[in-house]
């Protein structure tokens, strides 16, 4: 892990993925580490296009996107396979142990020897995930949950300078969403690293968020800050299209939803966009 934290930054970034879908439109924007990055917004607004720009799984139509003032097509895949891990949204998985899963996470550092050493770390890993006892059980047969806490392990055992993860918490109940978003802001924190991942339950990423990016229809970015900067009576309205009400909860915005806006009233409050 680094001494000095990472930045990415966003330079007029758009994409599409032909000429009549246009994904995200002009985007600016300029993340600093360490700390947890959420990203918020509507479904179909281009969160995932978004982070998938910044480790090269997806390249800009215009505009750039730096990390470290570098821009990301300048690195070989193996230097940015070292500073950026990503988690996907579960999926398929693989027909092998969690062990040997997670320790594909191991591959950028791979060399002859290192295999003590690289399974010290994955054993660590897999026992702040709770995945210990799952060790020698065949991914494919853990639930969907259990599959994205063994995605989100084999990230973490990248041991990354930046740490992308696509809706990491979605397929984990109450309990689970909360340990592991606690979890990884904490070693966002004590390991120096930026974690960047895409939430959609507003109050967990209003309690545990360093910084929220919330982006809005069609594919631009609406507000970036801390959450009481972001969270807002007007933010939810405009973005989301629902009323509610916001207290505060230990210095932490809490979200009360109300009702949602009728489509002619938020075409109003667009402009008819």
């Amino acid at each position: 892990m680094c001494g000095d934290p990472m930045e990415v930054e966003f330079e007029d970034v758009s994409f599409g993925y032909d000429d009549d879908t246009q994904v995200l439109h002009g985007i600016d924007l300029r993340l600093e580490g360490p700390g947890l990055v959420c990203v918020i917004g509507p479904n179909g607004v281009g969160k995932s296009t978004l982070i998938k720009c910044i480790n090269r799984l997806l390249r800009p139509t215009h505009g750039s996107v730096k990390v470290d003032g570098r821009d990301v097509s300048e690195y070989s895949l193996s230097d940015l396979s070292r500073i950026i891990g990503y988690v996907p949204v579960s999926g398929e998985g693989f027909a092998m142990t969690v062990l040997d899963t997670v320790l594909l996470g191991r591959h950028p550092y791979r060399r002859i020897g290192s295999l003590k050493e690289d399974m010290k770390i994955v054993h660590g890993i897999l026992d702040i995930m709770n995945l210990g006892h799952l060790s020698m059980r065949n991914f494919n047969e853990l639930s969907a949950g259990q599959h994205q806490r063994v995605a989100i392990a084999m990230g973490l055992a990248q041991e990354p300078e930046i740490l992308v993860l696509d809706e990491p918490t979605s397929n984990l109940d109450i309990r689970h969403q909360i340990y592991v978003t606690e979890l990884l802001k904490a070693m966002a924190h004590t390991k120096n690293m930026m974690v960047i991942m895409i939430s959609h339950d507003i109050n967990i990423t209003a309690r545990y968020a360093d910084e929220i990016v919330m982006m809005t229809t069609p594919g631009r970015i609406y507000r970036v800050g801390k959450p009481h900067e972001v969270i807002t009576e007007d933010t939810i309205r405009y973005v989301y299209g629902v009323e509610s009400t916001i207290t505060d909860v230990n210095g932490h915005p809490n979200v009360v939803l109300d009702y949602a806006i009728p489509d002619e009233e938020m075409r109003s409050l667009h402009g008819d966009m």
